[in-house]
């Protein structure tokens, strides 16, 4: 039995999409905090099990028989840690044999802010004395595809990232990672660094916006103080901004970049180019 938390979630759902193309779905787990969201995932013949970070005595009974996991970090900001490790304590007493978890690119060397609370789940894990294996994922590209309306609307691209090169991938790229190490043996103790094959500056991704839309998107550099004014201007909530404004300055320092290809090595293809999830978003 194969379990992923957060199975409605984005990256949830298409992880369990390419488990169901390796294995039956009698053999899959969706622990998800709503199961209502997971009707389709039912009738596709996946076990659907109430599984909230939030509520630690929800997660035995989600991970009963379970002998993989993959524990997809939480999306609380500031609870991530505690919210893991409940996660980890239950995988224990119910006799899980491996944990796949979903960290961040170079997370033990990382300056991005987040990457704290991913460091505190990899300790977790280490003390665990579960048998584990860490996907440190990189950027994906819909995180900045998110901004290109407003760049559309304004024609300019804002952010605080300079001349940091970005090595992002798809989310499906990451996904199909996943279902990979799930479904392959002697995968414990192993430490992925996942990115994407090329790179780019926000400049360059600001002129790919523009070759296909034709408009003339520029790129403007902000002062992190900046940015995240921008961003709380924009309606997002305070945590966000402050993680989207810190995690621009860590990629002006190379936290966002890595080029030994893992990640295409582990799915068997070249991954997602950031055209294609350009043209998408378009």
């Amino acid at each position: 039995m194969i379990a992923v938390t957060g199975a409605t979630g984005q990256l949830g759902r298409l992880v369990i999409a390419n488990l169901l193309k390796k294995v039956p779905a009698s053999e899959i787990v969706a622990a998800v905090r709503n199961p209502d969201k997971a009707a389709d995932l039912k009738a596709a013949g996946v076990a659907v099990r109430p599984a909230d970070y939030g509520k630690p005595e929800t997660l035995a009974a989600a991970l009963a028989g379970v002998d993989k996991l993959l524990l997809i970090s939480s999306s609380e900001l500031g609870q991530r840690a505690p919210q893991h490790r409940a996660v980890i304590d239950a995988a224990r007493k119910a006799g899980v044999k491996l944990i796949a978890y979903t960290s961040v690119l170079h997370a033990d060397t990382s300056p991005l802010g987040l990457a704290a609370e991913h460091r505190d789940t990899e300790a977790a894990l280490a003390a665990s004395g579960i048998p584990y294996v860490l996907l440190r994922n990189g950027w994906y590209t819909e995180n900045y595809a998110a901004s290109i309306p407003a760049a559309l609307a304004h024609d300019v691209m804002l952010g605080s990232a300079g001349e940091g090169r970005i090595a992002s991938a798809a989310r499906a790229d990451y996904a199909e990672a996943a279902a990979v190490v799930l479904t392959t043996e002697g995968q414990a103790g192993k430490v992925y660094e996942l990115a994407g094959d090329t790179s780019y500056t926000l400049a360059e991704f600001a002129a790919e916006i523009a070759r296909q839309s034709g408009k003339p998107i520029g790129y403007k550099n902000m002062p992190e103080a900046d940015f995240k004014a921008v961003l709380l201007g924009a309606g997002l909530p305070e945590p966000l901004a402050a993680l989207l404004a810190d995690s621009d300055v860590g990629a002006s320092k190379g936290a966002l970049f890595d080029d030994s290809r893992q990640l295409g090595k582990l799915i068997g293809h070249p991954t997602t180019p950031l055209s294609t999830v350009v043209a998408a978003a378009l």
